[in-house]
């Protein structure tokens, strides 16, 4: 297979001050780019609220915008990275995603993590130390949902009786949990660490998304502990996707100083600069094509086998520079097939 099968793309769903239509028809146009291309997927990422702690930028609500681009694409599959569970309503997010699903012709992977934004907990009535728990239960409705069965359950979070959904698709969506180690840093949210709930969310479904802060050689720490959790558990690590988010803006030059310059300008007007430039070159996609593939290529090696990128830039025309000059010169292994480990079709 091509390797760029291994590959997909975010949609530039970030909204500066001041866009207009030009921006809606532009998205729309990219995501029919990146389908053009040969690409994989489209993903989105999710923050209910400007998140300017680590962003300059609002965005676009994921499901819609996903819809949005299902309907200008007849291919690629449609993801999220991640969508933060515990802001949402098992029952109404199950509904979304059998649409979406539906009208996909079986396009979705749901993404799916705690997220990390204190304020958009508060502002649906939701706590941040609830995260954790709120998520699982969310699992516990959702997955049954999306598989056609009809669902009573009580939780500490929530409660529901005999309730089932439709539209039915041919399968449930494909689901993906985000988490796993990070750099060590100070202003991170988190603790830079694999915690065993994760793992524990991993295992019932069809894929990991280590963090994007995740360097090479926390990557594959987080894989050995988490394959040894599943032979623990009774279960093939094969089974699971290993699926790794990043951000890239491609400079075409060899020069590794006017590489990181623009790149830190691009990177400038979608994140804050909160961390510092030293923390982003440590965690993100930065320097000459040649580094870049060497990036890259350190994930393959540490047990990522499939990327989703994010541009730093809604213009298009960094893709096709992917395609020409970074994705053929990523070696994945021979055995590496198409990731398409689908979840079970429905009964």
């Amino acid at each position: 297979m091509s390797e760029i099968g291994h590959f997909g793309v975010f949609l530039p769903s970030y909204i500066w001050a001041g866009d207009g239509p030009e921006r809606a028809r532009g998205i729309k146009a990219f995501a029919r780019t990146v389908e053009d291309l040969g690409f994989d997927s489209l993903f989105i990422t999710d923050h209910l609220l400007a998140a300017r702690r680590f962003y300059s930028v609002s965005f676009l609500e994921p499901l819609v915008a996903l819809a949005i681009a299902a309907g200008v694409t007849e291919r690629v599959r449609l993801g999220t990275s991640i969508l933060i569970m515990p802001l949402r309503n098992p029952v109404l997010l199950a509904k979304e995603l059998a649409t979406l699903q539906f009208l996909s012709e079986d396009r979705v992977i749901l993404g799916a993590g705690v997220g990390w934004n204190d304020v958009e907990y508060e502002a649906v009535g939701v706590h941040k130390s609830e995260r954790g728990k709120r998520t699982d239960e969310m699992l516990d409705i959702l997955i049954p949902l999306l598989e056609g069965e009809t669902v009573t359950y009580h939780g500490r979070y929530y409660s529901i009786d005999d309730v089932s959904i439709e539209p039915t698709a041919s399968q449930r969506p494909d689901i993906w949990i985000g988490g796993g180690s990070q750099l060590a840093d100070a202003k991170s949210p988190d603790l830079p660490r694999f915690v065993d709930s994760v793992k524990a969310r991993v295992l019932r479904t069809e894929g990991w998304i280590p963090r994007p802060t995740c360097p090479p050689d926390d990557i594959a720490r987080d894989w050995v502990e988490l394959q040894a959790y599943y032979r623990e558990h009774g279960r093939d690590p094969d089974d699971c996707v290993v699926a790794h988010e990043n951000f890239l803006h491609l400079v075409l030059t060899d020069d590794r100083v006017k590489a990181r310059e623009e790149q830190h300008r691009a990177f400038l007007r979608v994140m804050s600069a909160e961390r510092g430039p030293r923390y982003l070159e440590s965690v993100y996609l930065f320097g000459t094509p040649d580094e870049v593939i060497a990036s890259l290529q350190a994930r393959v090696d540490a047990g990522v086998e499939y990327f989703v990128l994010h541009t730093m830039t809604p213009d298009p025309a960094q893709l096709g520079d992917w395609v020409e000059r970074i994705i053929p010169n990523v070696t994945f292994p021979a055995t590496a097939g198409p990731v398409r480990r689908s979840a079970p079709a429905l009964r």
